[in-house]
């Protein structure tokens, strides 16, 4: 039987958590439950869909700009030539090289949160999938890390481009804020995301795309979020 913490079962029965609510009211009742946190959460999506992700055609990823931000600092590496590092720098990238960090990753390292590089390095950073594949790392040309405008990329990360990823079991889920954030901006950024998702809708897809949404904190229960108001 699972044992469930003072604070969750608390939440369950003040919000009311097993009915639907609006996703502004889902983002309010997130914050009011984490009034007294001990740290500003993360602010959370999982968006459970009805796709089988195991058929190329219904892998369901993509990129999306918050327009208020992710309230993370996002450290960026930068992966080029010399003759980018300036570019890089004035973007506002943590790191940024060349050999140097080809070989602190090959070693294991993976203090970073994006890898941003050209093209052209591709096939050295390749044979590092091993380190940076299951931490969802590796650059792609579909998210914007794979680019010769190498300022551009690291600029949109900084001001809140994240990438998402429907998981095996088909859901998708994605941080979009912090606590401390209001309510409205929360929800502005959680229906950029959602929205972004509806118009990745498979052609192929017979049934339905969203099964349900629901938010959440770092540490708190998830609210659902009534479809019928979004979709």
């Amino acid at each position: 039987m699972a044992i469930i913490s003072k604070r969750k079962k608390q939440s369950n029965e003040i919000y009311e958590l097993n009915k639907l609510h609006s996703l502004i009211d889902a983002c309010k009742i997130i914050k009011d439950i984490n009034k007294n946190a001990k740290f500003d959460e993360s602010v959370d999506l999982a968006m459970r869909l009805g796709v089988d992700p195991t058929k190329p055609n219904q892998m369901i990823r993509g990129v999306v700009s918050l327009p208020h931000g992710t309230g993370k600092d996002v450290k960026v590496l930068v992966i080029c030539d010399a003759d980018k590092n300036s570019e890089a720098e004035s973007a506002g990238a943590d790191f940024f090289g060349l050999d140097e960090y080809l070989e602190k990753i090959k070693n294991g390292w993976v203090d970073f949160d994006v890898l941003i590089t050209t093209p052209n390095f591709m096939p050295k950073i390749g044979p590092l999938g091993r380190v940076l594949g299951p931490r969802s790392l590796m650059p792609n040309p579909k998210t914007g890390t794979v680019t010769d405008d190498i300022g551009k990329a690291v600029k949109a990360v900084k001001s809140g481009k994240i990438d998402f990823k429907v998981d095996k079991y088909g859901v998708i889920h994605a941080s979009f804020g912090k606590v401390s954030f209001d309510s409205k901006k929360l929800m502005e950024n959680a229906n950029e995301l959602i929205q972004t998702i509806l118009k990745l809708k498979p052609n192929s897809l017979k049934g339905t795309y969203v099964k349900s949404i629901s938010v959440s904190s770092t540490m708190s229960s998830s609210v659902k979020v009534d479809l019928n108001k979004i979709i």
